[in-house]
C-alpha cells in the first residue's frame, strides 16, 4: 500500500467545532477519492459513520452549520480531464437507511409530511428499484438525438463524458418518432460481473493487476480519454429517472415513466416493483438482501420512492436529497482468513496506518488481500495478531477492514503485535500528535511522503498531470529527479531519454502535460500543495477571497479563519503549511517555473440585502437553487430553507413547495416571481407590485 488509508474516529476531549472541521474534511476527502478518482480508501460503512457522525453535531449544534458542509452538498467537484456540463436540474443524492428501523424513521417523516400536505388519510404506494453499484449518468437528446451525456459530479456541474457514452451499445443514439423536443434521462452505468471477471482474467494472463471491483472499473473505464478503450469494456447502463423534458407526455406516477422510457427504447432494470407500503418495502429489501448476488451485476441496496409523481414535487427536496426516496442500504459483507501480517504504510501527510496482509479471500464482490487496520488504538482494541484467523468486512465493495479476531481459532502463545517505534520507509521515530489517533512520520523528506505528495500533485483533482501517475512518480524519484513537487517542472526531455518505456512521444506527451499544468487555477493548486484538512472547497474560497497566493501567504490565522468555508482547524494547517520554510521555498520554485499563483478576481457585489432573510422555493430560470442562495448571501443577506416572521420575502419559481407558499401567506411574508427577484437583487428593494401583506423589516 503506497498510501495512507484515511479515516478519523471519534475523539471524546475534541471541541465540537474542530471535531465538525475533522469530519468535514475527511467526508471531502473520501468523496474527491471515491467521485473524482475513482479510488476510495474506506469502506462505505465507515464514511456513512462519518457522515452520520456529522449529522448528529449538526443537529446538536446547528451554529456550526455551513451551506458547504458535506451534509448538504452532492457528490465532488468534476474533473479538470473533461468539460463541465451543468446540469439544467440538480442530480440530488438520496438519503440512506440502513435498518429496518431507519426505515420505518423514514417512513414516519415522510407520514408527518404528508399530513401537513393534507394527504394523511391517503395511501402512498411506493416504488421499489435495485440500487445499482455503478456511475450516475444524465444523457439528454434534443430533437430525438443524443448532444451530451454527464457524470453527476457535485449535482449541479457534471463532466461531459458523451464520445464514451456513445459507445455503450444499449444506450440510444436516436429515439422515435414521437420523443420529447427534451429529453433528459438519468440512469446507471455498470460493469457486468461477467465482463468484469473476464477483464480480470485477461489481466491475470497478461501480468497486469487486477481491478478491484465492478463499480470502480466501470467509472474508470467511463472516464478514459480514449473511447475506444471505454468501447472494449462493455458497459451496460439502467434508466430510472427523467430530468428535463419539454414537450414530454404528462405522466401521473413514477412507475409510468419507466413505461415511457422502455417506449423510447432505454433499458429498464426487470425488477423495478410497485409496492403498497413500507410492510412490502421491507420485505421487498430482505429478499433482495439475500439474492443480491443472484444477479448479474452488483447492487449495494434497494431505494424506495413515493409512486405519485404530484406528491413528490409537494413533498420536495432537502439540500441534497428528495424527502420522496429513500435508500436501503445493505449491510456489509464478512468472511474469515488467516491475518499473515500487519505492516504500517506511510501517506503523504506522514500518516502511519497499519495494515493486514491476509491469504486472499473473496469477500464483497472481489477478492481481498489487505484489509485496513487504521491505527494503533483499533489493533489494540481489536487485539488482532499476525496468524489469527479473523473476520473481514467489505462494506460497499471498496477498501476491505478487519473487524477481529476468531479467539477459538487463535494459536495458544500468540505475541501481541508492537506499533514500530520509527518510520518503516525513512526510519525517522514516529510521533503521534496530543488527542490524535493516528501516528505520523514528521519527516518531510521520508520518500514515502515525497513520492505520495507529488503523486497527490499531479492527481487529477490537483494539477492534472496526464502521464504522471504512482508508478512513474516511484521511478523519478528513485532516479532522483524529483525530490519535491516543484521538480515536476524541472524535468527534460533529456533526462528521459533512454528510460524504459519512454520514447519521443511519451517524452513529449508528459512534458506538455507538465506544461499545461502552469495555468490551473489558483484553487488546484492549493489542493495539490497538500496541506492537511485543506480540500477543494476550502481552496476555492481562499483562492476567489484572497485573489493571489500571496495574500493567502500573508494573512493571519484568523484572517484566513474568517473566510466561510474555512474555519480555525484548516486556517491553522494552512498557516502552518506556509510558515515552513521548506515549503516556502517550494512556492518559490513554482513561482520560478510559470506555475499560476492568480485567483479569481472577487466579485464586487452591492450589500444590499443586509440583514434581510429571503427564501427560495421551486425552480427558477435564470438561477440554480445554488446560485440563487449565492446571489442573497454575497450581497449580505440570508437564504434560509424555512418561513418564518423574520423573512423578507419568499421568491417562487415552477413547482414551489407547497408548504412555503402557505406559511408566507399565513404570516404576510411578500412573495416575488423571478422578475420581483433580479429586482430586489438590484435595488435591495421589494418592486413596487410585490404581493405582500405586511410590512418589510431591516
Amino acid at each position: 500500500m503506497s498510501q495512507a488509508v484515511g479515516s478519523v474516529r471519534a475523539v471524546t476531549d475534541v471541541e465540537p467545532a474542530e471535531r465538525v472541521e475533522q469530519l468535514r474534511a475527511a467526508i471531502r476527502h473520501h468523496n474527491r477519492l471515491y467521485y473524482e478518482l475513482d479510488t476510495p480508501e474506506i469502506p462505505d460503512a465507515d464514511y456513512d459513520a462519518l457522515v452520520r457522525e456529522l449529522q448528529q453535531l449538526e443537529e446538536q449544534f446547528p451554529e456550526l452549520i455551513t451551506p458547504d458542509s458535506p451534509t448538504r452538498t452532492v457528490g465532488a467537484a468534476p474533473s479538470t480531464a473533461f468539460a463541465p456540463v451543468v446540469h439544467r436540474v440538480p442530480m440530488m443524492s438520496l438519503d440512506n437507511a440502513f435498518t429496518s428501523d431507519e426505515l420505518v424513521a423514514w417512513g414516519g417523516r415522510l407520514a408527518r409530511r404528508l399530513g401537513e400536505l393534507g394527504e394523511s388519510e391517503r395511501s402512498v404506494g411506493l416504488v421499489a428499484e435495485l440500487k445499482i453499484d455503478g456511475l450516475a449518468m444524465s444523457l439528454r437528446y434534443e430533437g430525438g438525438r443524443l448532444v451530451q451525456a454527464a457524470t453527476r459530479g457535485d449535482g449541479r456541474t457534471g463532466e461531459d463524458v458523451t464520445a464514451n457514452v456513445r459507445t455503450i451499445s444499449v444506450v440510444p443514439h436516436q429515439l422515435p418518432a414521437g420523443a420529447p423536443q427534451v429529453l433528459e434521462v438519468r440512469g446507471e452505468i455498470y460493469m457486468p460481473i461477467a465482463v468484469f471477471e473476464a477483464l480480470n482474467r485477461a489481466q491475470v494472463e497478461a501480468g497486469q493487476r487486477v481491478y478491484a471491483n465492478p463499480r470502480n472499473t466501470a467509472a474508470g473505464s467511463l472516464r478514459q480519454k480514449d473511447p475506444s478503450i471505454t468501447a472494449s469494456r462493455e458497459l451496460a447502463f439502467w434508466s430510472y429517472q427523467l430530468g428535463e423534458v419539454v414537450g414530454g407526455p404528462t405522466l401521473a406516477s413514477h412507475h409510468e415513466t419507466f413505461d415511457f422510457l422502455a417506449s423510447m427504447g432505454f433499458p429498464v432494470n426487470p425488477e423495478v416493483k410497485l409496492l403498497g407500503g413500507l410492510d412490502d418495502a421491507y420485505a421487498h429489501c430482505m429478499h433482495w438482501q439475500e439474492h443480491r448476488h443472484d444477479l448479474a451485476y452488483e447492487i449495494d441496496g434497494v431505494v424506495l420512492k413515493v409512486d405519485d409523481l404530484a406528491l413528490q414535487r409537494e413533498l420536495g427536496f432537502t439540500s441534497k436529497a428528495p424527502r420522496w426516496a429513500i435508500a436501503y442500504k445493505f449491510p456489509p459483507e464478512e468472511r474469515t482468513t488467516k491475518l499473515l501480517d500487519i505492516m504500517v504504510s506511510i501517506g503523504r501527510t506522514g500518516r502511519a496506518t497499519p495494515f493486514g496482509r491476509l491469504e486472499p479471500v473473496f469477500v464483497g464482490g472481489s477478492t481481498v488481500g489487505v484489509a485496513t487496520l487504521h491505527n494503533q488504538d483499533q489493533v489494540k482494541a481489536k487485539d488482532v495478531r499476525p496468524g489469527d484467523v479473523v473476520i473481514v468486512r467489505k462494506a460497499g465493495d471498496v477498501i476491505p477492514e478487519i473487524v477481529g479476531p476468531v479467539l477459538a481459532e487463535r494459536p495458544e502463545g500468540l505475541p501481541e503485535w508492537e506499533f514500530p517505534t520509527h518510520c518503516p520507509v525513512c526510519g525517522h521515530q514516529l510521533v503521534r500528535p496530543e488527542g490524535e489517533a493516528d501516528h505520523r512520520c514528521p519527516n518531510i523528506s521520508c520518500p514515502a511522503r515525497v513520492a505520495g505528495a507529488i503523486e497527490h500533485f499531479a492527481s487529477r483533482g490537483a494539477m492534472d498531470i496526464e502521464g504522471l501517475g504512482e508508478q512513474r512518480v516511484q521511478l523519478f524519484c528513485s532516479m532522483g529527479l524529483l525530490h519535491d513537487v516543484a521538480d515536476i517542472y524541472s524535468l527534460r526531455a533529456e533526462q528521459l531519454r533512454g528510460i524504459e518505456g519512454f520514447g519521443e512521444v511519451s517524452i513529449n506527451n508528459l512534458l506538455s502535460a507538465i506544461e499545461a499544468s502552469k495555468g490551473r487555477p489558483l484553487a488546484n493548486l492549493l489542493v495539490g500543495l497538500n496541506v492537511r484538512h485543506l480540500g477543494p472547497a476550502a481552496s476555492s474560497a481562499l483562492a476567489s477571497h484572497f485573489g493571489h497566493l500571496d495574500r493567502i501567504v500573508a494573512a493571519s490565522q484568523d484572517d484566513l479563519a474568517a473566510i466561510e468555508g474555512v474555519g480555525p482547524t484548516i486556517a491553522s494547517a494552512v498557516r502552518e503549511w506556509f510558515s515552513d520554510p521548506s515549503n516556502r521555498a517550494v512556492v518559490e520554485k513554482l513561482r520560478q517555473a510559470g506555475v499560476n499563483l492568480q485567483g479569481p478576481a472577487a466579485p464586487e457585489l452591492p450589500q444590499n440585502l443586509t440583514g434581510l432573510s429571503v427564501v427560495v422555493t421551486g425552480t427558477l430560470e435564470g438561477f440554480t437553487r445554488d446560485e440563487a442562495e449565492a446571489a442573497i448571501k454575497g450581497r449580505g443577506g440570508k437564504s434560509p430553507g424555512s418561513v418564518s416572521k423574520k423573512t423578507t420575502a419568499v421568491v417562487v419559481g415552477a413547482d414551489p413547495g407547497a408548504s412555503k407558499l402557505t406559511k408566507a401567506t399565513d404570516l404576510g411574508v411578500p412573495i416575488l416571481d423571478e422578475a420581483g427577484f433580479v429586482h430586489l437583487l438590484d435595488t435591495g428593494e421589494l418592486p413596487p407590485a410585490a404581493d405582500t401583506g405586511g410590512p418589510v423589516a431591516r
